[in-house]
């Protein structure tokens, strides 16, 4: 199997273990577990297992980001604002609409990263991204109100918190730039993810709150913690290295649509014809970015 093969491959079983997590999550929170109860779980054991792999392959990074003070205060921050904030939006949104729906609203995240990139470097866009913007606002319109310009289709509180799951997703991603360079991607997120996590549970009842455990429970806690999170992270990393990140934000696409395909076949959500234009009209947005970086790239002479 070639390198690109390999790396395609790994990319897409993260997009699909995504999308199987943001189901899982729905699930858990139709069985009492409430978004912050959730997030608590996720952040916390997913942080904890994180810091584990990368004590056990970048333990000079881990020990030399935990020895810096003002490093580790930086990483704490993100895993508030970019770590926290974003779970706990993401499942938000789902537990006010759906798996599906929540997970495209959060992908209106590339585009935002755009128009801050222009604010910063006082750039009009180019034709190509004024496109990619209009789509994705189209597309937001028809998922929240089906053309419908007087009304919503869905709730006013899963609108806000599908489309601040995307912003904080930005932040996620923004944030962390310089530490992941200096520190390594597993170590910034593991210890981010553990100190937020850490720092929530006297707040959210976790140590008081009744587990309603059976085989289907543990099982979307595993979908949820272990694949949608620790195997997901690691996977795509590996994939990454070997496609590049172009061609991988490219692929991870599939996500939102594993996510409405997943919110069907196990929760049995409905969707509209104009839901899934809405869909295709954001994700669309998304690929016309992808492609922009992927031009600039070939015209840097990095491919």
């Amino acid at each position: 199997m070639s390198k690109e093969v390999k790396g395609s491959l790994l990319i897409l079983a993260a997009g699909l273990a995504w999308g199987l997590s943001g189901v899982s999550g729905q699930y858990l929170m139709g069985h009492g577990f409430s978004p912050l109860i959730l997030t608590n779980i996720r952040i916390l054991f997913a942080g904890f297992l994180l810091v584990l792999l990368a004590y056990g392959g970048a333990k000079e990074q881990l020990l030399a980001a935990w020895q810096e003070p003002k490093a580790l205060f930086s990483i704490f921050l993100f895993g508030l604002l970019g770590l926290l904030l974003n779970q706990l939006a993401y499942l938000i949104a789902v537990h006010e609409s759906n798996a599906g729906t929540a997970t495209v609203l959060q992908y209106v995240c590339p585009v935002l990263v755009l128009g801050y990139s222009c604010l910063k470097n006082w750039v009009w866009p180019s034709l190509l991204e004024v496109l990619a913007i209009a789509l994705a606002m189209l597309g937001t319109f028809l998922i929240a109100s089906h053309g419908q310009i007087h009304s919503l289709s869905m709730t006013p509180t899963g609108l806000f918190w599908g489309l601040f799951s995307a912003v904080t997703y930005a932040l996620y991603i923004l944030l962390p730039i310089k530490l992941i360079q200096r520190f390594g991607s597993m170590t910034v997120i593991g210890l981010g993810m553990l100190m937020a996590g850490v720092l929530m549970t006297p707040f959210t009842g976790l140590w008081s709150f009744v587990w309603p455990l059976d085989p289907t429970i543990l099982l979307a806690l595993l979908g949820l913690v272990g694949l949608g999170t620790v195997f997901t992270y690691t996977v795509f990393l590996k994939g990454a290295s070997l496609v590049g990140p172009v061609k991988s934000s490219l692929l991870a696409s599939i996500e939102p649509i594993a996510a409405v395909f997943f919110a069907f076949l196990i929760m049995h959500d409905r969707f509209y014809l104009i839901d899934l234009l809405g869909m295709v009209l954001i994700l669309s947005a998304v690929s016309l970015i992808s492609v922009r970086d992927l031009l600039l790239h070939k015209k840097k002479g990095l491919f």
